[in-house]
């Protein structure tokens, strides 16, 4: 059986680059750090769906040149494919095209903003990616989505997609639609990339329950837990009177 690909879509963690909405409240290093955590707890996910055998884990990064602080993040059988040049969908489309060429039966692009995606999200995006060609969609609850999945590189997918704006899932399941290709959505979950998903986050580690998670339980996230928790442990006795 041939494996599906599943490549954590990110950049290299460099202060001042990485995760500049966070800033404030963070600083840019902090910011960096966070961002380390986020691929660490990402990837250790994703190792879990790796050890199935059907499953090929990678990151899908940039820029070139940065491999040996990358591999640093990533358990040792990750593959690295280096994104292409262009807006994202044009790099997402790459991306698909390069992962299938590599003979695997479908290919699964995960943001790098979601430390707690649970391990069920990604087994059913897995399952729905190998059963028909189709888009397996996760939706994020700012209206993008967290996760895209193909077994066949449709380029319409990704043409004039309103990045970064609340339409992103709306417009590729309308684009889907234009090419008669079906849509699977598979839970739904949330991108940390402001200070108010990042209260969303330290409330979730905290085990203050998801409004939209139903059954789902988060990945334990154990870096980004540790490296708040730490990094929070001042502000509480500075306010302790």
């Amino acid at each position: 059986m041939r494996s599906i690909a599943v490549g954590i879509f990110c950049k290299t963690p460099t202060p001042g680059l990485s995760k500049t909405r966070l800033s404030p409240p963070l600083r840019p290093d902090e910011c960096a750090t966070l961002s380390s955590c986020f691929i660490r707890d990402l990837a250790e996910t994703l190792r879990t769906l790796t050890l199935d055998g059907d499953v090929a884990g990678y990151a899908v990064y940039t820029p070139a040149g940065t491999e040996q602080t990358l591999r640093g993040l990533l358990p040792d059988h990750f593959g690295l494919l280096l994104q292409c040049e262009g807006d994202l969908g044009a790099r997402l489309l790459c991306a698909t095209i390069d992962l299938l060429s590599l003979g695997h039966a479908g290919a699964i692009l995960l943001n790098a903003d979601s430390p707690t995606l649970p391990v069920a999200i990604l087994r059913a995006a897995v399952d729905a990616v190998r059963g028909k060609d189709a888009v397996v969609l996760s939706p994020a609850i700012d209206g993008g989505y967290t996760l895209i999945g193909l077994s066949r590189a449709h380029r319409r997918i990704f043409a004039d997609i309103p990045w970064s704006t609340a339409a992103v899932h709306r417009v590729t399941v309308e684009r889907a639609r234009e090419i008669g290709v079906p849509v699977v959505d598979v839970p739904g979950w949330y991108d940390v990339d402001d200070a108010e998903t990042l209260h969303l986050l330290e409330s979730e580690l905290a085990g203050v329950p998801l409004p939209f998670a139903g059954e789902l339980r988060g990945a334990d996230a154990l870096a980004t837990r540790q490296f708040l928790a730490t990094r929070n442990a001042p502000l509480r006795v500075g306010t302790m009177r």
